[in-house]
């Protein structure tokens, strides 16, 4: 069996979600913060050996207080992240165990995936070195001049949106981030394609939807409801995750 690591990213800013209490990867969702949501559909599995959680250095004492008890119970490592995502990154690739093959990255604001999504894209990151997750564009798309008009219509023959999780083969990921540069990535896969290595894409979920703004986790919490229950069954906080801790 095939030994993987992940990494959930949840160094950003939360720019777009407007909350004064919390940021995205830690507002309560379905009676947990929504980076547990994701954690635990990892944490039940035989394969994974190893997950990190990145924070910002503005998120340390917060995230402590609240979660400390989550993390030393569920055997979760924390990382301190850097000034973009990809630094973020790197920075968890310091801590991976040596005896991981596959390091998977998944964002910790895209609390609805399911086993079977997971086990999909592992097996093709196994076979090709690198997969992602994607759906295929289905809106009309339109590219708009700064004065909000319409500049002209894109074709979406072979447009498909990223999702993650995200899967390389560890050399591979890391050779790609030590060619990185200072060239912006919008997200793993891409500095693994400036490789010239391909990356599968396997069909994902409307339902796998990354929580951007307030309405989102609305969104989220019915999908919750719809999706297959994780078989993990420990326990998410020993005082439960509720505004009590807000």
């Amino acid at each position: 069996m095939s030994k993987f690591a992940v990494i959930l990213p949840a160094a950003g800013k939360s720019s777009r979600y407007h909350d004064k209490n919390y940021k995205k990867p830690f507002a309560p969702l379905a009676d947990r913060a929504v980076w547990l949501h994701a954690a635990e559909k990892f944490l039940q599995r035989k394969d994974v050996k190893q997950v990190l959680v990145v924070i910002s250095p503005d998120d340390r004492e917060y995230f402590n207080f609240k979660f400390a008890s989550n993390v030393a119970i569920l055997g979760i490592e924390v990382v301190v992240g850097g000034q973009e995502r990809s630094d973020s990154v790197q920075n968890a690739l310091a801590r991976i165990e040596p005896d991981v093959e596959y390091v998977c990255i998944h964002d910790a604001a895209r609390p609805c995936i399911v086993d079977e999504w997971i086990t999909n894209v592992f097996e093709a990151a196994e076979k090709s070195g690198a997969a992602i997750l994607a759906i295929p564009v289905a809106g009309t798309l339109k590219r708009v001049r700064a004065g909000q008009t319409i500049e002209a219509t894109v074709p979406r023959e072979g447009l498909w949106e990223a999702q993650t999780p995200q899967v390389f083969r560890r050399d591979l990921l890391l050779k790609a981030y030590a060619a990185r540069g200072t060239k912006p990535a919008t997200d793993d896969a891409e500095l693994v394609e400036r490789l010239g290595h391909p990356v599968t894409v396997l069909t994902g979920s409307t339902l796998n939807l990354k929580i951007t703004t307030r309405e989102d986790l609305r969104l989220a919490e019915q999908a919750l409801k719809a999706l297959p229950k994780p078989k993990f069954q420990g326990p998410a906080h020993p005082f439960a995750d509720d505004d009590m801790w807000r």
